[in-house]
């Protein structure tokens, strides 16, 4: 039963210009919200602009980079001249890599964290002031079943959505006093261009993310939770039973990491032993 009304509500929206957040934003302006669309690239901005005029909310865009602190600033104000404040912020743009951490370039690691953590959490203390004012605010973090999980081949991105879980389960409680609620959203495999996307493509093994779940799906669920208000929700049966797995016996999902490395390391191993 939902207990947040959204319409009507100010929302921005980062890393809008196409996946899971560019989905978020246009469902949002469909249930009624005034969005603001945050992402680096103005001519994706302005094409989602395009798609929504005739929409029951209302659009707006703003070109930025979250792990910038001057661009931080800029969207916080650009919400309080263009609605007057901020009542949800959702916390979408990350970045990601594949391969084994051994192989990594350590800046690399440096890149995913000042997006996925860094620029996230800075973004939030920035608009912490203006949720604070708002109506029903909320935080709504899209982390991922990685960021329960760590799995071979995606330690570093396991690693930035992990620290954002740690924090957001610590903010949660401690901003509850003032009403603004933290969400957190934990996608499985999802049918966007993360995978493109990547800093590095290292790994063996490739996630088929055609076969997963659409950014569509993932933005209506998103937005069904921010109105029910509920703190955190795992998507995609594979990656609730991989949480669910893990919770209730950690070590056989070791195993089957393990056993997974393995099997595409066979020859190697089988070298080194006939050495």
């Amino acid at each position: 039963m939902a207990v947040r009304n959204l319409a009507g509500m100010r929302v921005l929206v980062t890393g809008a210009s196409e996946g899971i957040g560019r989905a978020i934003a246009k469902e949002a302006v469909r249930r009624g919200c005034r969005v603001l669309a945050v992402a680096r690239k103005q001519p994706d901005l302005d094409a989602l602009a395009a798609e929504v005029t005739a929409e029951s909310g209302t659009l707006e865009v703003l070109a930025g980079d979250i792990t910038r602190g001057d661009d931080h600033r800029a969207m916080a104000a650009a919400m309080t001249q263009r609605f007057g404040g901020a009542d949800v912020l959702v916390n979408n743009a990350g970045i990601g890599a594949t391969g084994h951490f051994m192989d990594s370039d350590p800046d690399t690691l440096r890149r995913i964290f000042e997006t996925n953590y860094f620029g996230t959490v800075e973004l939030t203390r920035v608009f912490i002031p203006l949720l604070k004012a708002g109506h029903r605010p909320a935080i709504v973090n899209i982390s991922s079943v990685l960021g329960r999980r760590g799995w071979p081949g995606r330690s570093m991105y396991s690693a930035s959505k992990f620290a954002l879980a740690g924090f957001s389960d610590a903010l949660r409680a401690e901003l509850d006093r003032f009403g603004v609620s933290v969400i957190v959203i934990n996608p499985g495999l999802t049918q966007t261009n993360f995978s493109k996307n990547l800093l590095e493509r290292k790994a063996r093994v490739q996630l088929d993310h055609l076969r997963g779940m659409t950014a569509e799906t993932v933005a209506m669920k998103t937005l069904d939770q921010l109105a029910a208000d509920r703190d955190e929700l795992t998507l995609t049966r594979q990656g609730r039973l991989l949480v669910l797995f893990n919770r209730l016996a950690p070590r056989l999902i070791d195993r089957i990491g393990k056993r997974k490395v393995r099997k595409v390391f066979a020859a190697e191993i089988a070298a080194r032993y006939a050495d």
